[in-house]
């Protein structure tokens, strides 16, 4: 059997997120927007609340203690006892946010105003817990990200999308079913070349989908040439800022368009410039990140027959909980390796368990996990003959017929039963068969 080998795997931690010191710098001027309202109606015409007052991305109403409730929060993430800061933000001037904005050696445009401040101001105030995960997730996930992003020559800063997209969730599903730390919608995941059926969801694979979001943000940037329209195509569509350029009259700026934007893209740049802010720092605000752990290192084994987790973690000796975790587009917890061959990430200790013991994994209490049939016969009930007899086929008798490429295994694997019981039954002495045979299951 083939294997991939990932010594560290790209989902582990890395070191915490250090707090640096940021040397204040002189005051410069605010260059973004002057306008005081956004607009309600078509045209634009009619002022319906002021700026700052946004409608925030979704995952900005994450309860986190459901965040802090995934395995991963449990398994590898933890308070830092010693992070004795006072827990309240200081105020600081527009200047000052100016200053630190403008060193992040950033690509994408990160300009200052009203909206971000309130941003920052949400961010470093109620939701400093938030940020606080945010914090240690991200050591999780951060260098899935960079990696992704990096292979399609697309901004690092990018990178902190998730964070406003699933608040660091790969099993986050919006209201409107976008799903998995990027948010795809099934269309956009499967124009991509995301995997979504009844078993597997590739959105919320976080590597698969980091993979399609940087090849997604890399297309906009084709289509836009402006990094700020593209993180606001990202949140309402292409279609939608195309429409709001239209409007203000064929200025490709997004805070030009900015009113004719829907009310959720219009806090969505700001919160990606909020999020950049606050994730480098927040030690200037106070906030304590959760601490991290590394993981077990873990391995990868491809799979061409069907297998439930719970298969694998009762022969291998570990927990279903994290093999969930580090196999999350699993939606059922079924890996449908006869559809094509797949790959199951383990912890690297069971690894070598699940190669030495493969036929007993698949065999593991399969007619409970796997209850779809591959063959089933059609109840003839009673018959009468003409003596008036009963004429009853042989029951519970079932016999199958030999597919090419099939093995003792597979077909045990199939019908929920195991290879010593189909030698038994067929008086077998080896493995040999052939294509075309009659062999009894049952």
């Amino acid at each position: 059997m083939r294997r991939y080998i990932i010594p560290i795997l790209l989902l582990l931690f890395a070191v915490v997120l250090p707090c640096a010191t940021y040397a204040q710098s002189e005051d410069n001027d605010v260059e973004a927007g002057d306008d005081e309202y956004t607009y309600d109606d078509e045209d634009g015409d009619v002022p319906a609340k002021p700026l700052t007052d946004v409608d925030m991305p979704e995952a900005f109403n994450l309860d986190i203690d459901s965040l802090l409730r995934l395995y991963n929060s449990k398994a590898y993430i933890y308070i830092d006892e010693e992070c004795n800061y006072k827990d309240e933000s200081p105020t600081y001037t527009d200047a000052e946010y100016i200053s630190r904005l403008q060193r992040l050696p950033n690509i994408v445009e990160m300009p200052y105003n009203s909206v971000v401040r309130s941003v920052i101001d949400r961010y470093s105030g109620r939701m400093r817990r938030t940020v606080s995960f945010w914090l240690g997730a991200a050591n999780f996930y951060m260098p899935i990200f960079e990696q992704a992003l990096e292979m399609y020559n697309v901004p690092l800063e990018l990178k902190y999308l998730p964070i406003i997209e699933s608040g660091l969730n790969p099993n986050a599903v919006s209201r409107v079913g976008a799903t998995g730390l990027w948010q795809f919608m099934l269309g956009t995941g499967k124009q991509y070349g995301l995997t979504v059926n009844s078993i597997v969801d590739e959105r919320r694979d976080p590597i698969k989908a980091s993979e399609a979001a940087a090849r997604y943000l890399r297309d906009l940037y084709q289509i836009f040439g402006d990094w700020s329209l593209v993180i606001a195509a990202y949140n309402c569509g292409p279609e939608n800022v195309n429409r709001a350029i239209h409007r203000a009259g064929g200025v490709k700026d997004y805070w030009k368009i900015y009113p004719y934007l829907p009310r959720e893209t219009q806090g969505y740049v700001p919160a990606f410039i909020a999020a950049n802010y606050i994730m480098n720092y927040y030690c200037d605000h106070n906030i304590c990140p959760l601490r991290s752990k590394l993981p077990v290192k873990t391995d990868t084994v491809v799979v061409s027959r069907d297998v439930h987790l719970a298969q694998i973690a009762a022969i291998c000796d570990v927990s279903i909980e994290e093999l969930r975790t580090l196999n999350p587009q699993y939606r059922r917890d079924i890996v449908n390796g006869l559809a094509a061959p797949a790959i199951v990430r383990l912890p690297e200790s069971a690894v070598n368990a699940f190669i030495d013991n493969e036929d007993s994994v698949y065999t593991y209490n399969a007619e409970q996990l796997l209850t779809r049939r591959s063959e089933v016969e059609v109840g003839e009930g009673g018959r009468s003959t003409a003596g008036g007899k009963s004429k009853r086929s042989g029951r519970g008798r079932k016999t199958v017929t030999v597919r090419r490429g099939d093995t003792l295994s597979t077909i045990a694997a199939r019908n929920g039963t195991t290879v010593a019981k189909l030698r038994r039954l067929n008086g077998l002495k080896g493995s040999t068969i052939r294509a075309g045979q009659k062999l009894r299951v049952r």
